[in-house]
């Protein structure tokens, strides 16, 4: 009688527990679970069905996951990175010997002159060449003519033309050359813009064009001592209080117009942007010329100027 009782307790108990087999790194140990109290934890996340009395136990062996080897093949493909575009390293300050065997620009300057043109400074091609706006993909020639300050498109190599072809001249606020305007200083940029001033007190031009905005802000930080402010900024002719040169003996000075860069490395503005702005200079420039030629007043000589009589440019 007591070993029936004894089987019996037995065959309820192995009906009431269930082997789980667990893992612990590669050796599985076996868990006597209680499949009562199993169960009765497994309600909580049983909500789908009406009465939760009728829930079934879904207790069962868990099977001994597959864990993959260190030591099997597993083929990784490499991760290929695509890079946006390679960053263009800014250039920083290079001092006067960086350059120094590269040869400061000869002004183009002579009294008498409709207009001179003040860039920032003569570029590595430049310097070499002599002439000034050299560089393949710089536009001043092409915006010097499209804009009607000349009648034809020159060369560079006829910039000492300007004066006797179209009454105009060619200087820069800072006479050293260096790869581009980013290796000059500010404080050099304001003290050419004191030069600057000096040259135009003495050739006395009618106006100045300042091809490009830093060089105007340059010259504003020399006059006013402080920087140009975003909302006093604008293109075109400025105020009466601006003009350059003006001296103690009377003259009153030369207007003052601003336009765009027009170096091939200056992209804030698109050609046709840069063609409409330059544009109202050149129709002055052309009103003034044509005052001269009715009055009969000969366009000054420059006197390095070529053997280059016409503005196509063929030699003669």
């Amino acid at each position: 009688m007591s070993q029936t009782r004894s089987r019996t307790r037995q065959n309820t108990q192995n009906e009431s527990e269930t082997i789980i087999p667990t893992i612990n790194n590669e050796d599985a140990t076996e868990i006597v679970v209680d499949q009562a109290s199993f169960s009765t934890s497994l309600k909580r996340y049983r909500y789908d069905l009406e009465d939760e009395s009728s829930l079934t136990p879904m207790v069962g062996p868990i099977k001994k996951p597959k864990i993959r080897s260190s030591s099997s093949s597993l083929t990784l493909k490499p991760t290929t990175v695509k890079k946006s575009g390679a960053s263009k390293k800014k250039s920083g300050y290079a001092p006067p010997s960086t350059y120094a065997t590269h040869p400061p620009l000869t002004d183009i300057l002579t009294p008498n002159l409709i207009a001179v043109f003040i860039g920032t400074n003569p570029g590595l091609t430049t310097s070499l060449s002599g002439h000034a706006y050299a560089h393949p993909s710089n536009l001043f020639w092409k915006l010097l003519h499209s804009s009607g300050c000349t009648t034809s498109r020159l060369q560079p190599v006829q910039d000492v033309d300007l004066p006797r072809l179209f009454a105009l001249g060619n200087t820069n606020i800072v006479s050293r050359a260096t790869r581009d305007a980013s290796e000059l200083s500010k404080a050099e940029m304001v003290l050419g813009a004191g030069i600057l001033d000096e040259k135009i007190q003495k050739y006395k031009p009618e106006a100045v064009c300042v091809v490009g905005k830093g060089i105007w802000e340059a010259i504003f930080k020399w006059r006013t001592g402080r920087g140009l402010k975003k909302d006093e900024f604008k293109w075109g002719w400025q105020d009466e209080e601006f003009e350059m040169g003006m001296n103690e003996e009377g003259w009153k000075g030369a207007r003052v117009y601003v336009t765009t860069s027009t170096s091939g490395l200056s992209a804030s503005l698109k050609p046709k942007e840069k063609e409409e702005i330059w544009k109202p200079f050149g129709e002055w420039v052309a009103m003034k010329r044509k005052e001269r030629e009715i009055k009969g007043i000969q366009n000054p000589r420059f006197e390095g100027e070529s053997k280059i009589d016409n503005v196509d440019g063929e030699a003669t």
